[in-house]
């Protein structure tokens, strides 16, 4: 079954090479492969992993030298329903163009270069934390249909085989059909997603500690509605993974 698989593997790249030359797809100038989501190194030299020091509420990178755990200007007085958010890399450049071709124009080939990206911060991260489920922010029904897959949810799924944590792809649900949050302002937001997410009525949370997973973090609105709902639901501690972190 495993040759079966690989011949198809093989099969699959060649026809995507006569689609998509096995060139960088981010510069259009190195040599990359499927397998590196079409990305080469020089462009994959330009992410920036987000290390410490960094925000324990929200994860935002801070560029000095703190040897204690901190909590950033933006978090102080704000009450999140997440225990805490991380994320892989920070949003912009290589990374930025990516998670938009691949979410916005269904660039699928981004998909193995963006999963690598979270993956190697966030197993380890997880690892021996006793988590319980995985839950991916969910898209509208409109919205999933228009864009016919949901970033998260696939981001999701592959953390859950790599961590082996559940992954719950309907407990959460998207009940209103808000407005892209990307040109908004962090009040703008938090009212844009406010009563927006609701757990699904044939899913009961009872204490489960859950890990929400989404392609990019820049105020927290989102997640936090998502989170201020499992909570509701009945879930004990929410944290939050995403691929990307906005500055």
């Amino acid at each position: 079954m495993n040759n079966v698989f690989a011949k198809c593997r093989v099969w699959m790249e060649a026809g995507l090479a006569l689609i998509y030359p096995p060139v960088c797809q981010l510069c259009g100038e190195q040599r990359a492969t499927t397998r590196e989501g079409l990305v080469c190194p020089r462009c994959w030299s330009k992410v920036r992993f987000i290390k410490p020091p960094f925000c324990e509420r929200c994860g935002l990178p801070y560029p000095g030298e703190i040897a204690t755990p901190f909590e950033c200007a933006n978090c102080r007085g704000l009450e999140f329903h997440f225990s805490s958010a991380r994320s892989a890399v920070t949003a912009g450049g290589v990374v930025l163009e990516a998670i938009h071709r691949y979410k916005y124009s269904r660039a699928m080939w981004f998909e193995p270069f963006l999963a690598d990206l979270f993956l190697r911060e966030a197993v380890p991260a997880l690892q021996g934390g006793q988590w319980n489920l995985i839950v991916p922010v969910p898209l509208h029904p409109a919205k999933r249909r228009e864009r016919e897959f949901n970033q998260a949810e696939r981001m999701a799924a592959r953390l859950s085989a790599a961590t082996n944590i559940p992954l719950g792809r309907k407990v959460l649900r998207r009940t209103l059909p808000t407005r892209t949050q990307t040109l908004l302002t962090r009040q703008q937001r938090a009212t844009n997603v406010r009563g927006a997410f609701a757990l699904h009525p044939r899913h009961r949370l009872r204490g489960e500690r859950v890990v929400l997973v989404d392609d990019v973090f820049t105020t927290g609105a989102t997640t936090d509605a998502c989170a201020r709902a499992l909570r509701a639901g009945g879930a004990g501690e929410v944290c939050v993974w995403t691929v990307a972190r906005g500055l």
